[in-house]
């Protein structure tokens, strides 16, 4: 599989397949695509799957893409502006994302729902109680919003972030939430009641934008009814 990420703000995944290989795909995440490109539309995973990719944000089906009698081509659309990070997995491999994350996949790479440990983060950490992990072997990628900052935490090293902001972590990084700390800070300061915490080691992705933030802004410039 060759592959081409085109675009700043509004990212495309083009990607080539050679005559019988396969990527899959969220529902509606297709572009464009060859002639010959075959489409098939299935729940992976079966129903239990298919309503765990739902509470992770995902469709409950996955499209697949194959290219029959010779090379072919699809590109895949970001749903928002953001940045469009291809993942290389390992055999066992894995990788922690925020729900709704998942573009496309090659059909070695393993799709599920991840259940926060601590209650606390699931329902109160803005990211909510079912990730997504990504397993390998294989190639995959992700579309998140606004720029990615990526960091290495130590072991021990904490990191405070806005709940939104969390976009992807390794296994290793414990993911929680604390409590903003003095009442006029979570009163007047506009940063909520909660922050999410990032405990090392691993390495950990922060994307600026958060989907909510984006609504929000958008949302002070839209007439409402009198």
């Amino acid at each position: 599989m060759k592959f081409r990420i085109d675009g700043t703000v509004m990212q495309t995944v083009n990607v080539e397949l050679d005559d019988g290989e396969s990527v899959y795909s969220e529902s509606g995440a297709m572009g464009w695509m060859s002639g010959n490109i075959e489409m098939k539309t299935e729940s992976k995973g079966g129903v239990a799957g298919g309503l765990g990719r739902m509470f992770s944000g995902e469709s409950l089906f996955l499209t697949n893409f194959t290219a029959k009698g010779g090379k072919g081509f699809v590109a895949f659309n970001s749903e928002y502006p953001g940045k469009i990070i291809k993942l290389e997995l390992k055999e066992g491999e894995e990788m922690v994302c925020e729900k709704d994350a998942f573009m496309l996949a090659q059909q070695t790479v393993k799709l599920s729902t991840h259940l926060n440990r601590k209650l606390g983060a699931g329902l109160l950490g803005g990211e909510g109680f079912v990730l997504q992990k990504i397993s390998g072997p294989g190639t995959a990628f992700l579309n998140f919003s606004g720029e990615i900052t990526e960091m290495e935490l130590k072991e021990g090293q904490l990191l405070k972030v806005d709940t939104g902001c969390v976009a992807m972590f390794e296994p290793t990084v414990k993911f929680d939430i604390v409590r903003v700390a003095g009442a006029k800070n979570f009163i007047f300061g506009g940063e909520g009641l909660f922050l999410a915490t990032l405990s090392g080691p691993g390495k950990v992705w922060l994307q600026s934008m958060p989907i909510s933030g984006l609504a929000g802004a958008i949302r002070k410039y839209i007439p409402t009814k009198s």
